[in-house]
């Protein structure tokens, strides 16, 4: 069985910039989070990772969902993002970040918050949303796609 599609990965949430972004963030902060020397900063560390990975876990969810479900995830992706800014200011102030690195995380924070508003706002334009009797009825019109399908990948 192949892995690739014609242009993309299998798993088309993949191929959103915005994921690539998501993972690269957690990525980052489990490369720069200083090792807790308590278990009160261990909580915070283990907490401030969680919610980075609830960012790209959100996305992958929601994208095989309908549109109006995928909204959702990504507006709960962003609960993840701002759960993140806070953990980014009580780790600077019990010293597992530095200032630096408390600049770096909410810039990569605040590009993921325009990302994911992008990706949102793309989907309420790329069409009309259904009644939420049709939704959970599972009336879904067979030519409504996958919600990645009328989207462009580069958010």
């Amino acid at each position: 069985m192949e892995t690739q599609e014609k242009n993309g990965s299998f798993f088309r949430f993949e191929d959103l910039r915005v994921y690539s972004k998501a993972t690269d963030y957690s990525n980052w902060l489990m490369a720069n989070l200083r090792n807790p020397d308590n278990e009160m900063q261990r909580c915070l560390a283990n907490s401030f990772c969680h919610s980075s990975f609830d960012i790209a876990l959100n996305i992958a969810e929601g994208s095989a969902r309908s549109k109006v479900q995928f909204e959702h995830y990504l507006k709960i992706s962003k609960t993840a993002i701002r759960e993140c800014v806070v953990f980014t200011s009580v780790a600077t102030d019990r010293g597992l970040l530095d200032d630096t690195q408390k600049e770096q995380s909410r810039t990569m924070l605040m590009e993921l918050t325009r990302m994911i508003g992008a990706l949102i706002i793309s989907l309420q334009r790329g069409g009309n949303r259904r009644s939420e009797e049709d939704r959970f009825e599972g009336n879904e019109p067979e030519e409504q796609m996958d919600a990645l399908d009328s989207i462009d990948t580069n958010f």
